[in-house]
C-alpha cells in the first residue's frame, strides 16, 4: 500500500489490484474528499441507472441531473450532501438501511431538514425512539394516514372539521373523480372544487329552465321511437308524390317482388338488414300510411310504439303534416335536453344540488386547501428522508463498484460486483461472472477483445414474462461439450431459476492445461473429419454406381423373343500388370518397417531418462506454442470491453489473472471413493488378463528380437540377413585397416 499527498493536503491510499493501481476507500473521511480525487484515478466515469444489482431507486436518487447515468459529478455531488448530513460519515461505511437520528447534523441545513422530518414520520407512525429505518419511509400513505393536512394541495373529509365541508368533499369527489391523497384516499384539489360549483349553479339554472315534456314520462321514448323513425317516413312520403306524379313507376318505387324472391329461400330471420331496406308501407301513390294495414316487419314494433304515444286513438291514417306535427310537438323540449348542463352532479338529485349552492363552502373548502398546500415543503423533507436512506444504505457500495471495483475483486464470494448479475450452471461447472446483456450488437464487436471464452445464453421463466440475454465467463476447465444450443440453468441474484441455452460462444483459452491438449484435440478432429469425408465419398460413389446400375438393366435386358445377350468374357487376369504394383506395395511396407525398425532402434539406443526427455521434447515442440499464446492471452484478460458494451465508460483495465480466473468459476470436485459400478461391462478373469498382456510382451520382445534391436545387448537376430550384414562389415572395416598401413609403409 502506497500514500499520496495530494495538493489539497489529503492522504489517500492505495493498492494494486485487478492489474493496476487503484484507490483505497475505507472511510467515511474518505467519502468526504471524492471531489479532490483526480478524476484520471477513478475506475469508472459513467455507467447506466438500470440493470445493475444495486437497488434503481437508489441510483436515481444518486442521478442529480436524472440523465439515466451516473457521472463523477453526481457520485461527487451526492457525497456532499450526505456526508454533511452526517455527524459521522464513518457510518456510511457501514451500509445499514437504519439510522438514529440524533447521528444526523443539525448544524447543517440539510441535516436539519432531515432531522425534523425524520421526526415527524416517528411521531406520525405511533413509533418510539429514534431510530428510523428504510420501512418506515417505504409506505408513505401509513406515514400521512394520521394528519389532516399533507402538503400535497389535496383535501380528503377528514381535512375539515365542519359537517357540511366533510359532505361537500364527499360530493366533489363523487361528482369529478377525485384526486388520490398522500393517505392514500380520494380527495380533491382546488381546481376540482372550482369544478364542482360551477356544476351545481349551472345544472340548477338548467333544472330552472326546464320545459314542459309533451308526453309526460313518455316523451324521452317517443322521442328516441321518432328520430329513429324520421328518415323511413319521409322517405315514403317521397316515393308516394313521385308515383302520384308518375303512375307507371309505382312498381319501381314499392316493394320489388324480385328483391324477395331472392332471399326468399334462406332463413329470412337473418335478412333483417335487406328487409329493413324496403319502404316501411305500400306505395300506391297516397301521401298517407293507412294505420289498420301492414307495414314493414323490421319497422313494425317501433312505428305502432310511436302510434300509441304520439296519434289520437281515433285517427285512420298518418299524414305527412301528421308526422311533422309530432316533430314540432317536442321540438322545445329536446332543444331544452340537448342543452344540458352539469350532469356530472345530477346523481345528486336536485334537492342536494340547491341545498350546496345555499349552504355555499366552497370559499372554506379552498381555504382548507391552501392551508395543505402550505405544508409542501414539509412534506417534501419527509419524502426527503426516504431518499437519505437509500442513498446511506447503497453510496458507499456504489463507490467501490466506481471508483474501484473492490467488490469484483474481493476474497469472498459472497461478495459481488453490481454487475453480476447471477450464477450459470453447466458442464458440472458454476459460473460466477455472469452479466446481463443490454446490447447484443455491441458485444457482438467487443466482447472477443476481452481475452475471455465466454458463453451467451438466452433466458426465460415462467415467473416473468419475455426473455433476458447474459453472458458467462468460463475460467476453468476443458472446452468439454460446450456448443451452441447446449441447455443450462441461470440462477439470477434474487434466486430466480431461469432455462438457458446457448446463443452464441466466444471462443479464447480457458486455462494452458486446456491449451497443452488443444493441438491433439485439433488434429483428432481433423483425422476425423477426414475419414467422415472419405466415408462418405465412398458411400456416395457406391450408392451412385448401384443407381447407374439399376436404372441401365431395363435398358440392357433382351426384348421379347429376341436371342439372349451373350455376355462379355471377363479379361484373363494379367500377372503382368500386377507385378508392379505388388513390388511397389511390398517396397512400401518394406520402408516403412525399415523406418519403424530404425525409430525403435534409436529409442532404444537411448538411456531410460533420456527416452523421457525425448518425448517430453515431442510434446513440447507440439504444444508448446499453443500454451505459450495461451498464457499471454490469459495475462491480457479484461472484463472492461463487456462493461463498455453495455454502457459503462471504463477509466481502468480490470484485468483477470489466472489465479483470479479460478476464483470465479467452480467445477464439480468428488471424492476418491472405490465405487462397484453395477452396470460396468464384465471383462476378463484378473488370471486371464495377466496371461494375455505376458503373452503380448513375450510377442513384442520377440518381433524386437527378430529385427535385431538387441544387437546391443549381444542378443543377435536369427535372420541371415542381419548377420551377413554384420559380417561385410567387418570385412570392410580390415579392409581400410590393411589399407591404413600399406599407406604408411608408403610415406
Amino acid at each position: 500500500m502506497a500514500l499520496l499527498n495530494k495538493s489539497k493536503g489529503y492522504e489517500w491510499n492505495f493498492e494494486s489490484i485487478g492489474g493496476t493501481t487503484r484507490v483505497k476507500i475505507t472511510s467515511g473521511e474518505d467519502l468526504k474528499h471524492l471531489a479532490e480525487l483526480d478524476p484520471k484515478m477513478w475506475t469508472v466515469l459513467s455507467c447506466p441507472v438500470k440493470g445493475l444489482e444495486i437497488d434503481e431507486k437508489s441510483l436515481a436518487y444518486m442521478d442529480c441531473d436524472a440523465d439515466g447515468k451516473l457521472r463523477v459529478q453526481d457520485v461527487i455531488c451526492t457525497s456532499k450532501w450526505v456526508t454533511g448530513a452526517l455527524k459521522n460519515a464513518d457510518l456510511l461505511v457501514e451500509g445499514k438501511d437504519c439510522i438514529d437520528i440524533e447521528q444526523l447534523n443539525q448544524e447543517d441545513a440539510c441535516g436539519a431538514k432531515l432531522y425534523a422530518a425524520a421526526k415527524q414520520v416517528l411521531v406520525n407512525l405511533g413509533k418510539e425512539g429514534t431510530v428510523i429505518s428504510l420501512a418506515d419511509t417505504a409506505d408513505s400513505a401509513a406515514i400521512f394516514a394520521k394528519t389532516r393536512f399533507n402538503g400535497d394541495g389535496v383535501i380528503i373529509e377528514g381535512s375539515a372539521d365542519e359537517e357540511q365541508d366533510k359532505a361537500a368533499i364527499a360530493a366533489a369527489v363523487a361528482a369529478t373523480g377525485g384526486t388520490l391523497d398522500r393517505s392514500g384516499v380520494q380527495g380533491v384539489n382546488a381546481a376540482q372544487i372550482e369544478d364542482f360549483y360551477k356544476a351545481l349553479a349551472e345544472y340548477a339554472a338548467w333544472q330552472e329552465a326546464a320545459v314542459e315534456a309533451p308526453y309526460a314520462d313518455q316523451t324521452d321514448k317517443a322521442i328516441e321511437l321518432y328520430n329513429a323513425l324520421d328518415a323511413k317516413v319521409k322517405d315514403f312520403f317521397v316515393r308516394s308524390k313521385l308515383a302520384a306524379f308518375s303512375p307507371d313507376s309505382t312498381g319501381s318505387l314499392d316493394v320489388q317482388t324480385a328483391l324477395i324472391q331472392s332471399i326468399s329461400a334462406e332463413n329470412l330471420t337473418g335478412k333483417t338488414a335487406e328487409i329493413a331496406a324496403y319502404p316501411i308501407a305500400r306505395v300506391d301513390g297516397k301521401a298517407e300510411i293507412d294505420l289498420g294495414s301492414p307495414v314493414n316487419p323490421a319497422w313494425t314494433a317501433q312505428f305502432e310504439a310511436l302510434v300509441k304515444i304520439a296519434m289520437d286513438p281515433a285517427a285512420k291514417v298518418l299524414t305527412e303534416e301528421d308526422w311533422n306535427a309530432i316533430g314540432a310537438k317536442f321540438a322545445a323540449y329536446s332543444a331544452w335536453k340537448a342543452a344540458k348542463a352539469g350532469a356530472c352532479v345530477e346523481a345528486l338529485g336536485l334537492e342536494a344540488v340547491k341545498g350546496f349552492l345555499a349552504a355555499d363552502r366552497k370559499a372554506a373548502l379552498l381555504a382548507l386547501v391552501e392551508q395543505d398546500a402550505a405544508l409542501s415543503e414539509e412534506a417534501g423533507n419527509i419524502e426527503m428522508v426516504n431518499k437519505f436512506l437509500h442513498v446511506f444504505r447503497d453510496f458507499y457500495r456504489l463507490v467501490r463498484n466506481f471508483v474501484t471495483f473492490h467488490d469484483f475483486y474481493d476474497k469472498s464470494k459472497e461478495t459481488q460486483a453490481i454487475f453480476q448479475s447471477g450464477v450459470l450452471m453447466i458442464d458440472q461447472r458454476a459460473c460466477h461472472f455472469c452479466m446481463n446483456v443490454t446490447d447484443m450488437g455491441k458485444h457482438n464487436t467487443m466482447a472477443p477483445s476481452s481475452g475471455m471464452y465466454l458463453v451467451y445464453c438466452d433466458c426465460t421463466t415462467r415467473s416473468v414474462a419475455g426473455k433476458i440475454t447474459v453472458v458467462a465467463a468460463i475460467t476453468v476447465g476443458d472446452v468439454g461439450d460446450l456448443m451452441v444450443g447446449k441447455n443450462a440453468v441461470y440462477y439470477d441474484n434474487k434466486g430466480l431459476e431461469w432455462d438457458a441455452v446457448i446463443t452464441k460462444i466466444v471462443d479464447n483459452p480457458i486455462s494452458i492445461a486446456q491449451a497443452f491438449w488443444s493441438p491433439y484435440r485439433r488434429m483428432a478432429t481433423a483425422v476425423e473429419n477426414l475419414i467422415n469425408k472419405n466415408a462418405a465419398d465412398k458411400d456416395a460413389k457406391m450408392m451412385k454406381e448401384a443407381t447407374e446400375k439399376i436404372n441401365a438393366a431395363p435398358a440392357a435386358a433382351p426384348a421379347p423373343g429376341a436371342a439372349p445377350v451373350k455376355p462379355a468374357e471377363a479379361a484373363p487376369f494379367d500377372i503382368g500388370k500386377f507385378a508392379g504394383i505388388f513390388a511397389a506395395l511390398g517396397m512400401a511396407v518394406g520402408m516403412i518397417g525399415t523406418a519403424l525398425a530404425s525409430l525403435a532402434k534409436g529409442i532404444f539406443a537411448l538411456k531410460w531418462w533420456q527416452v523421457i526427455l525425448a518425448f517430453v521434447g515431442v510434446m513440447l515442440v507440439i504444444s508448446g506454442p499453443a500454451m505459450v499464446m495461451a498464457w499471454l492471452k490469459l495475462r491480457r484478460r479484461n472484463i472492461a470491453p463487456l462493461l463498455n458494451a453495455n454502457g459503462w465508460a471504463i477509466n481502468a483495465s480490470s484485468k483477470i489473472s489466472i489465479m483470479f480466473g479460478e476464483t470465479l468459476t467452480d467445477i464439480a470436485k468428488y471424492p476418491k471413493l472405490k465405487l462397484k459400478d453395477p452396470y460396468a461391462r464384465k471383462g476378463l478373469a484378473p488370471w486371464k488378463k495377466w496371461c494375455i498382456s505376458l503373452a503380448s510382451v513375450v510377442v513384442v520382445l520377440a518381433v524386437l528380437w527378430v529385427l535385431n534391436l538387441f544387437a546391443w545387448a549381444g542378443l543377435r537376430s536369427p535372420l541371415p540377413r542381419y548377420n551377413k550384414t554384420e559380417v561385410v562389415e567387418e570385412v570392410v572395416v580390415e579392409e581400410c585397416v590393411e589399407a591404413a598401413a600399406d599407406t604408411v609403409v608408403v610415406q
